[in-house]
């Protein structure tokens, strides 16, 4: 008798997502490192119990299902939820050593070290240039030809610079959206921050937008420890070097992508990856 060469059952049910090759090997030392992580809406609370490290230049994604806590953890990085009354994190996250949740943390400059780019762009009501400038004005002591040598290399870095550097006193809502997405992209790194979080980052482009801003985050990845959130499990498949599946504000798992996508250890992940909820 000759042995069936059909997959196994569950494996017939996986959908066709692309992972990108293994690229773990040559992760360097924390950046990041979450310990205990609890985070309350008043007296409810939205994260249990979390605790990983991820590593700095490399990119770590965050899947699961809507209200699972993904943005809640990418608010809690920056301390966002600052904003908010009757929210509060429990724990620690130490970002380059150092622990954020910490009563005396200067949380202006915590945001400087933390960038965020939001599921909308969200360009400023000022030029382009302006808009890259932004943060580097603000922070003060960045003037003339320095400032427009940082706004220049931001704008290289989004990978946005040609498109632009004709238009650099254009208004920056003019921009396509994907334009408009990685300007926000270039003004969050001007200011050189030493994490990047992003949020459903392309949740509002089309498709080609879509690969121009990965294709962005792939080279960044070079220099930044960079967080994403995203629904869309073939971008996190493409673009991280880590994925986290995360369910009722638990982190189930997290390891090499490759790995959370063809062989995944809980039955929670492979019934969200191979749609059986979610």
């Amino acid at each position: 008798m000759i042995p069936s060469t059909k997959p196994p059952k569950h494996l017939k049910m996986r959908p066709p997502v692309a992972v990108a090759a293994e690229r773990t090997e040559d992760l360097g030392p924390p950046k990041i490192e979450i310990r205990a992580l609890n985070f309350y809406y008043g007296d409810v609370r939205s994260l249990h119990n979390i605790t990983m490290s991820l590593a700095d230049k490399s990119i770590s994604a965050f899947i699961g299902p809507s209200g699972c806590g993904k943005s809640t953890l990418l608010r809690v990085l920056n301390r966002m939820y600052g904003l908010y009354p009757r929210q509060r994190a429990e724990g620690e996250v130490l970002i380059g050593g150092r622990d954020i949740l910490g009563p005396n943390v200067d949380v202006a400059e915590l945001r400087y070290r933390v960038g965020m780019v939001f599921q909308k762009p969200t360009p400023f009501p000022m030029s382009v240039f302006d808009n890259v400038a932004f943060g580097l004005r603000l922070g003060g002591g960045i003037r003339g030809a320095e400032l427009k040598s940082r706004v220049e290399s931001a704008l290289r870095d989004a990978a946005i610079w040609d498109e632009v550097k004709d238009k650099l006193h254009a208004d920056g809502r003019s921009l396509s959206g994907g334009q408009q997405q990685r300007l926000c992209i270039a003004r969050a790194i001007a200011v050189k921050p030493e994490v990047l979080l992003l949020d459903e980052p392309t949740a509002a482009l089309d498709p080609i937008s879509t690969l121009r801003v990965e294709e962005t985050l792939q080279a960044l990845r070079e220099k930044y420890c960079i967080v994403v959130v995203t629904h869309n499990l073939q971008q996190a498949a493409r673009v991280s070097n880590v994925t986290g599946f995360m369910f009722m504000g638990e982190l189930v798992e997290i390891g090499p992508s490759s790995r959370i996508f063809t062989s995944p250890q809980d039955r929670r992940t492979d019934d969200y990856i191979t749609g059986r909820f979610g």
